[in-house]
């Protein structure tokens, strides 16, 4: 199984590789450079928020030095440790649910923003997490109260644009929101994309996108998950105003704010699939993407992930000799209902290892592209058809573990955690089944 262990650990490495940040920033620095002197602009400044905005900016600090003014990045806990910068200011803070450090990075970001005018040229950095980590609650609204909203939809299961749906309309900067601080100065975002479809208005809350949804949208994200009840009452105050035209909607298509922005995706999740193809190719895998819009329950898709390399194998029974791959990739979700400890990719893997227990020759390695998996230390975790045969050899009862949403324990048992410290890229998750 070694074997095959590092046949997934090789392709999600070289999928990595293809969305490296610094790299892709690195591409767009021309064009940067042309745009500042073709506008005779008078001032650059750069501000960035997400798990990767650091590897960007950094990036930036390298290629412009000498005409950048200022810089502001808010970026995750342990995501910076790496970086000496010069011209930026960075704020470590809370992901995924957002903290005071967040707020306060915000509220620079905010100042440096309305000091800009028609001369100055803003670089925003855009990445995953940037929803938690930009935070600027909407007047009456407190921090307390938008932690309490964001962990009970995470909590209740709300995909991410479900929940960035909720996160705009309470929020003074998402939602096209901080592109009103910012005009009229010219604007250009690259962006890194964690969501599927590289929706602009959903990556990190759409702060310089306009945003297709409404308050309305907002209230039924909770009437589906039965939140009204358990949500703040300042929080629901804001969103009937809103929706009763007492407070102004996020800006829409066709808003003057827009006129001088211009949004730019540098990366995204079906870059690393096809990067990760290219590399199980050359490791002799006969290589297929199954899907690169991967949602749901984390712990159902794992279950259908099982099915499809079980009926693979099933087929080189009946005679397929070519070792496979079969690539994925996007962002589940889990419904908590225990108190244990994990995250998407290793419930995932935990429920795959379910389906293919005993079985020869499968191994599954699902991991999130930042580095991280849940509140955890871990990126992930690596399976194949003996992990619940010794889990039961030491009486870990695996059930349980999965019933109690403690995924990430139950791995450690087993030394099957799948560990790469902060990536500084942030594209979603990734699922390689090696099948040999």
């Amino acid at each position: 199984m070694r074997r095959t262990n590092s046949f997934a650990s090789e392709i999600f490495y070289a999928a990595l590789k293809a969305v490296d940040p610094y790299e892709s920033i690195g591409l767009n620095i021309e064009n940067i450079l042309i745009t500042y002197q073709n506008g005779r602009y008078n001032k650059l400044s750069v501000i960035g928020f997400g798990k990767a905005s650091c590897q960007m900016a950094k990036a930036i600090e390298d290629n412009l030095f000498e005409i950048i003014d200022t810089g502001i990045i808010i970026t995750k806990y342990g995501h910076s440790t790496s970086h000496r910068f010069h011209k930026f200011k960075v704020y470590e803070a809370g992901h995924p649910v957002p903290d005071k450090n967040g707020l306060r990075g915000t509220e620079k970001i905010i100042e440096l923003l309305k000091s800009s005018d028609k001369n100055t040229f803003i670089i925003c950095l855009i990445s995953g997490g940037g929803s938690a980590l930009l935070v600027s609650p909407y007047e009456n609204i407190s921090l307390k109260e938008k932690q309490e909203i964001t962990q009970l939809l995470l909590n209740a299961g709300a995909d991410i644009n479900e929940l960035n749906t909720v996160r705009k309309h309470i929020s003074k900067v998402k939602g096209g929101r901080l592109a009103e601080f910012a005009h009229p100065a010219r604007v250009t975002s690259l962006i890194l994309s964690d969501v599927i479809g590289d929706r602009l208005d959903v990556i990190a809350s759409g702060p310089t996108s306009p945003d297709r949804t409404t308050f309305r949208d907002a209230i039924k994200v909770l009437e589906k998950y039965s939140l009204i009840e358990k949500t703040p009452k300042s929080i629901i105050d804001i969103l009937n105003k809103g929706t009763a035209g007492f407070i102004p909607e996020t800006p829409k298509e066709g808003s003057p704010v827009f006129e001088k922005i211009e949004n730019i995706i540098i990366g995204s999740n079906r870059i690393a699939l096809e990067a990760a193809k290219e590399k199980a190719e050359e490791l002799g895998l006969f290589t297929e993407i199954i899907s690169s819009e991967i949602s749901g329950e984390a712990r159902e898709v794992g279950k259908w992930i099982a099915r499809k390399a079980i009926e693979i194998k099933e087929a080189r029974g009946q005679g397929v000799k070519d070792s496979r791959c079969l690539i994925s990739g996007g962002e589940t979700t889990v419904t908590v209902k225990g108190n244990g400890i994990g995250g998407r990719n290793m419930e995932l893997a935990l429920s795959f290892a379910m389906e293919i227990e005993g079985i020869e020759g499968i191994t599954l390695l699902s991991a999130g592209t930042d580095g991280t998996d849940g509140p955890t230390d871990a990126a992930g975790a690596i399976v194949n058809g003996q992990t619940i045969l010794k889990a039961k050899a030491i009486e870990l009862a695996h059930k349980k573990y999965l019933k109690n949403n403690d995924s990430y324990n139950f791995f450690k048992e087993l030394d099957e955690v799948f560990i790469t410290g902060p990536t500084g890229t942030n594209v979603m998750d990734i699922q390689i089944v090696v099948i040999t």
